[in-house]
């Protein structure tokens, strides 16, 4: 591949800014532009999606290079992206042993542990001397690793018994050997754990990197710090789309074609217009209230988007708290018994603005007549009444969904929305029927 001239050579600062909005054509022209040193750092720090566009868009021959610049495990989630086809073809780019190894990681559910690790990692025998075991780390840096974190003691079977840093081995005395420098108590995960809770583990420990290992404790490879960084970006933006009421997006934003972003967006969509079907319903049996007084109507927004909107609060607050592993199941009392409480206190913030309002619009324009204050008292308790509904209904769904092992997430803003607005317009207009029964009604 020939070098770009001094003029025709762009920045990487440049072209990571446009990156996002260039065709495929312009991303591979601009690529090749880039000075050599700084070709290979861009093309690794790219998302995996964008890694195999441009993989792709290479001639044949050019491509072996650039998978075998990927770790195994970047190149096992890059496979994971692109048709069988084309998958089959850049495996046979690979010498054997790596292929190997990236089978492997492809039999590994992509969101497990198994599927993030990487199978390459620095490994001694516990009964080497430090001496011999730096040498036979420096052998493996040469040969295989971009980085090394910590060497791992293995026994015979491959079972990991102990794990040592590089700085102890340099600092450990002449003739000593690896088991009297190593630390026994190991921690790792298991290859099938799932990688949310990996990234969990990493944001509670501060870990650099973890051993990953099967049911019998034999070590099947390394976890990151910098492959949990990944994870947590892409937990995250799956969680706000389901927040948002719609199914993940597997692909950005701007790479997802419109029949995919269709699908994604109508289901979700139907089944939430479906759900306000049902308010509808509960509006025509109050039919002859609203007919009766009129006014009631006008404050149906007010106090039903009070109550989705208290909901949405609630939900985010107890899905962020699960996904930290603050709250876990059997907390579901103590998360109650505190929203109940949250929602009459935030309900009756509402329910003073709320009669405030009435009283001054009566005070100024005259507008609901001689039953003005009790109007008033009417909206506020409908407030107190709604929102803590909302609150308990909003804080309760990611409960249901994760007994039912659904994501939790996927109690949307957009659903608790739905939920709390019919049962609302039942609690709005029995308030109404009780406080107004006799007078307006």
């Amino acid at each position: 591949m020939s070098e770009a001239s001094p003029e025709e050579r762009v920045y990487v600062e440049d072209l990571r800014e446009v990156w996002a909005v260039l065709t495929e054509e312009d991303r591979l022209a601009g690529w090749r532009r880039l000075p050599a040193e700084e070709r290979d750092d861009f093309f690794l720090e790219l998302d995996t999606s964008d890694q195999a566009a441009l993989v792709l868009s290479l001639p044949v021959k050019e491509r072996r290079l650039w998978v075998r610049l990927l770790p195994p495990d970047d190149l096992a989630d890059v496979l994971q992206t692109v048709e069988p086809s084309e998958r089959h073809a850049l495996m046979e780019l690979l010498d054997q042993p790596t292929a190997r190894e990236i089978s492997a990681l492809l039999a590994y559910e992509e969101d497990a542990a198994g599927g993030l690790m990487n199978p390459r990692f620095a490994r001694v025998r516990r009964d080497s001397t430090v001496e011999e075991a730096v040498t036979y780390l420096r052998k493996q840096a040469q040969d295989h690793f971009a980085r090394m974190h910590y060497a791992y003691v293995l026994d015979a079977g491959q079972r990991l018994v102990g794990v040592v840093s590089f700085r102890e081995l340099f600092a450990a005395s002449t003739g000593s050997i690896v088991a009297d420098v190593m630390e026994k108590d190991v921690v790792s995960v298991p290859e099938t754990m799932d990688q949310e809770q990996v990234a969990t583990l990493f944001a509670k420990y501060g870990f650099v990197a973890l051993p990953v290992v099967d049911a019998a404790g034999v070590m099947r490879g390394v976890v990151s710090a910098d492959d949990v960084v990944d994870v947590v970006k892409e937990e995250a933006t799956e969680d706000i789309q389901k927040l948002g009421g719609m199914e993940a997006l597997e692909d950005p934003y701007l790479r997802t074609t419109f029949a995919s972003l269709f699908k994604k967006r109508a289901g979700w969509l139907a089944v939430l217009f479906m759900g306000e079907m049902l308010t509808a319903t509960a509006m025509a049996k109050y039919e002859s209230e609203i007919a009766s007084a009129v006014v009631l109507a006008v404050f149906i927004p007010l106090i039903i988007s009070s109550g989705g909107n208290s909901g949405s609060q609630a939900t985010t607050l107890v899905i962020r708290a699960m996904a930290l592993e603050e709250v876990r199941p059997r907390d579901w009392w103590r998360v109650a018994r505190r929203e109940v409480f949250m929602g009459l206190a935030l309900g009756g913030v509402l329910a003073a603005f709320g009669a405030v309002r009435v009283l001054a619009w009566q005070h100024a324009f005259h507008s609901y007549g001689e039953h003005a204050e009790l109007l008033a008292v009417t909206i506020g308790v409908a407030l107190i009444g709604v929102v803590t509904w909302g609150t308990v209904v909003g804080s309760m769904l990611p409960f249901v969904l994760r007994a039912l092992r659904l994501d939790p997430a996927s109690a949307s803003a957009p659903l608790v929305a739905t939920l709390v607005d019919v049962l609302g317009i039942v609690i709005y207009f029995n308030v109404a029927a009780m406080m107004l029964g006799g007078s307006l009604l």
